[in-house]
């Protein structure tokens, strides 16, 4: 009852294009990336959706801007609630992989907004606090392990026979970041900007630096790229 009540007073509000309940990202990071992306009618493309509204990084320019976008999760239950939400927008139910990715399923912990592909953080330790820490914080009684199709970020975007210019690129996925990146020839699809949450910092800026510019550090973990012209 207590969320229905809330989602109908965000409604109510987004209806008048009044943004009070609509900036949800963590660390104010839609506030702070106004400056680059304050213009209506984006599109945007948002890997670790989650539900469509908690901690999004895309839900004020698609509710107060009028973005659309692509929203992919791998949780199915979030899933299903993102596809809710978001109806705008078209949301899928997959683990983005890299396209050397060889089997046809992803291994997925679930911890809400911290779960986790299995092996993402590289040892089983660094898995296990990382799943233990969201459970607490979150207050989850259990974590589960769940089977999640497989597929490329390219291979969704070459379903679109009339894609716009990707403006705006949101990775969040837990450690999983390099490896979705390696599943996107950027030299075909080249998102203006990418927000990376980079638990692997080095990596992800090697991997983005031949092509991308660090614009800006926007919280302690979140780093910005804008492709380089």
């Amino acid at each position: 009852m207590k969320y229905q009540l809330s989602s109908l007073k965000r409604s109510m509000f987004e209806t008048f294009q009044n943004p009070k309940y609509s900036r949800p990202a963590l660390n104010n990071l839609d506030q702070k990336l106004e400056k680059y992306l304050n213009f209506k009618n984006g599109f945007f493309i948002e890997a670790g959706a989650n539900d469509g509204y908690t901690q999004s990084n895309t839900y004020y320019l698609e509710k107060i801007l009028g973005w659309r976008g692509i929203l992919v999760e791998g949780i199915p239950s979030l899933y299903n609630k993102c596809k809710t939400i978001r109806k705008k927008s078209s949301v899928y139910n997959y683990a983005l992989v890299a396209k050397n990715f060889s089997d046809s399923y992803v291994e997925m912990h679930y911890a809400n907004l911290m779960s986790v592909v299995e092996g993402s953080l590289k040892n089983s330790k660094s898995q296990i606090n990382h799943i233990e820490k969201g459970l607490k914080l979150q207050d989850i009684k259990q974590t589960y392990a769940i089977k999640v199709p497989a597929k490329t970020l390219e291979s969704i975007l070459d379903e679109f026979s009339d894609l716009p210019k990707i403006d705006f690129f949101s990775l969040d996925v837990e450690g999983y970041e390099v490896n979705v990146l390696k599943g996107l020839n950027l030299n075909k699809y080249k998102p203006r900007y990418i927000l990376v949450e980079g638990i692997f910092f080095d990596e992800v800026n090697s991997f983005l630096e031949s092509s991308y510019q660090l614009v800006e550090k926007l919280s302690f973990h979140d780093y910005l790229y804008q492709i380089k012209e």
